[in-house]
């Protein structure tokens, strides 16, 4: 995560919309921590990264069939990690959302598409303004169905002329982010700063 310095150097715009920025009176409960494999009954669970996870939350969450969009951390080794050791940089972990969803309405490989579509998977260890291996472009799969099914978009997109940078890892812990994270734009009504829609799979890269 930028410091003050350097976000009043990309601008107020960036300053204003960074992710994490503390809201006054908010306190920070510890993180929860919940298994990665799949639940069994009538949902699935997915886990992605890339960049802010305010971003990545709420575009998934407008799927139909997507059933909650909840924001944490994963991918690294330190416990129970709060924001502040993940914006460091040296905690391992990727802000990261764990999406619960209904197979019988939206199947994983649509989910990890729509992923694919609403940031940029090309940048390494950086979403738009936000430089850090914490911002890193990241499927974290509970299982082998699941990693095919990433390693196959991921190749369609290569097909297309994209260099993907993003990383097909198995899923560790979720640890729940402060609950000042959760439905962040949903909340403040702001517009996500570094996330939008692109049919990358209907069109060749540009670069």
């Amino acid at each position: 995560m930028f410091t003050t310095t350097r976000r009043l150097f990309v601008g107020l715009l960036a300053l204003a919309a960074a992710c994490g920025t503390t809201e006054p009176g908010h306190k920070k409960p510890a993180p929860a921590a919940t298994p990665a494999p799949t639940p069994s009954g009538a949902t699935e669970l997915g886990y992605f990264a890339g960049g802010c996870f305010w971003g990545v939350e709420h575009f998934l969450e407008q799927m139909p069939g997507v059933l909650d969009v909840e924001s944490g951390y994963m991918g690294g080794a330190v416990e129970a990690p709060t924001y502040e050791q993940v914006s460091s940089g040296v905690s391992g972990h990727a802000e990261t959302v764990r999406v619960t969803f209904d197979p019988q309405q939206v199947g994983y490989e649509a989910v990890a598409r729509r992923f694919f579509e609403i940031h940029d998977p090309t940048e390494v260890d950086r979403q738009g303004p936000d430089i850090g291996p914490q911002y890193r472009s990241a499927v974290f799969v509970t299982g082998p169905e699941q990693r095919a099914a990433a390693e196959s978009l991921i190749a369609r997109l290569k097909a297309n002329g994209y260099a993907v940078a993003t990383t097909v890892e198995d899923a560790g812990k979720f640890w729940s982010a402060e609950e000042y994270h959760q439905n962040y734009y949903v909340r403040t009504r702001k517009t996500p700063y570094c996330h939008m829609p692109v049919p990358r799979f209907d069109q060749p890269s540009s670069s």
